[in-house]
């Protein structure tokens, strides 16, 4: 095992007093250009490196934001992860990424506090409305900022994209396509996103003079294959959608399988359309249309608050949401019975967004 070097060892090889070697490599206070190289040659060749819980305890700043995710599973949380590193590393920050998954025990807990005072900030990312380090994190005297949570009010900040509003623009998508049978696929109910993009279903489809059939809504839970299970469920109804909405992209994948495994295609008979715009929604055939989560713009104001409460910004309670966008693509056209209506033309193929309006 290699010997952890001291601060002590790498001024005397430096030939320079302690409390210098540390001003050098926390960058604080004067030290000359020359005796800097020569402490900074020390530390690499004793491959020094500073304790960041000391520094912590000391009170200098780690430079560290921690992440608490509550499992890996979705790909949104892949790219929202990614623009979050993006930003924390040009304010100068490096990511802690913790998976608090199943944290249900004391110890556990104990995990939370370390953290905290390991890191200069938090940043939870789709946390469960019951997920218990939420409380943790509201009582700790931490920079904090939720990302992608809708379930309830919190004490921190909370940074989140516009599901209700982005809902109705997709279903109203749908109907000035014609359809009026729409069904909506929800996912898993812990961040509070599924619920608000529910309500927005609803919302379009009371505008429209619709009554919402609660046959229509069938959960997926989030990922593809219960996508293609809750459409199976759909197309066996009586009279099936000829519209699907589901609340993620990976559940849009999966209804699009289960469509063509019927020997269905879409959009010709069922149009399908997602939420997040996730890479692969570009990827898939037909392409996915879309609503567009602005994840680097989320990412970005979530970085610059936490650092701004690390800076000594007061803040209180928020909750900042951005719009999402509708990127049409190959997977939604006029309903089957509207085909042939002039009035109701066929949605061309290549992408563009609309912004989301408030009405």
């Amino acid at each position: 095992m290699r010997k952890v070097s001291k601060l002590s060892e790498v001024a005397r090889l430096a030939g320079v007093a302690p409390i210098t070697a540390s001003r050098a490599i926390r960058g604080a206070g004067y030290v000359s250009a020359e005796t800097r190289e020569r402490i900074m040659a020390a530390a690499a060749q004793l491959n020094y490196t500073p304790d960041p819980l000391a520094r912590r305890m000391r009170g200098d700043r780690s430079r560290l934001l921690g992440v608490f995710v509550n499992n890996y599973g979705p790909v949104v949380l892949h790219e929202i992860i990614r623009a979050l590193s993006t930003h924390a590393r040009a304010q100068g920050y490096d990511l802690l990424l913790f998976n608090a998954e199943r944290f249900d025990s004391p110890d556990r807990m104990a995990t939370c506090d370390l953290l905290g005072k390991l890191c200069d900030g938090l940043m939870v990312v789709m946390p469960g409305a019951d997920d218990r380090f939420l409380d943790a994190i509201e009582r700790q005297q931490v920079a904090s900022v939720v990302i992608c949570f809708d379930a309830r009010p919190l004490a921190v900040p909370v940074v989140a994209a516009e599901n209700r509003l982005g809902a109705r623009v997709a279903v109203n998508h749908l109907l000035e396509l014609g359809h009026r049978r729409i069904a909506y696929i929800a996912g898993n109910p812990g961040t509070g996103q599924s619920a608000e993009r529910e309500r927005g279903y609803v919302d379009a489809l009371q505008a429209a003079g619709i009554t919402p059939d609660p046959a229509l809504v069938v959960n997926g839970a989030f990922v593809q294959s219960g996508g293609y299970a809750a459409t199976e469920q759909l197309l066996a109804l009586p009279v099936p959608p000829t519209a699907i909405f589901a609340a993620n992209d990976e559940m849009a994948f999966g209804a699009i399988d289960a469509i063509n495994s019927r020997g269905l295609k879409v959009p010709h008979d069922i149009s399908v359309i997602g939420f997040d715009d996730i890479p692969t929604a570009s990827c898939v055939f037909p392409k996915l249309t879309t609503m567009h989560q602005p994840f680097d713009t989320i990412a970005a104001y979530a970085v610059r608050e936490v650092v701004g409460m690390i800076a000594g910004q007061t803040t209180g309670p928020a909750r900042i949401a951005f719009p999402a966008r509708l990127t049409v693509r190959d997977s939604t056209g006029p309903a089957p019975q509207a085909e042939s209506m002039p009035t109701t033309p066929r949605r061309p193929a290549r992408a563009r967004r609309v912004p989301v309006s408030g009405t």
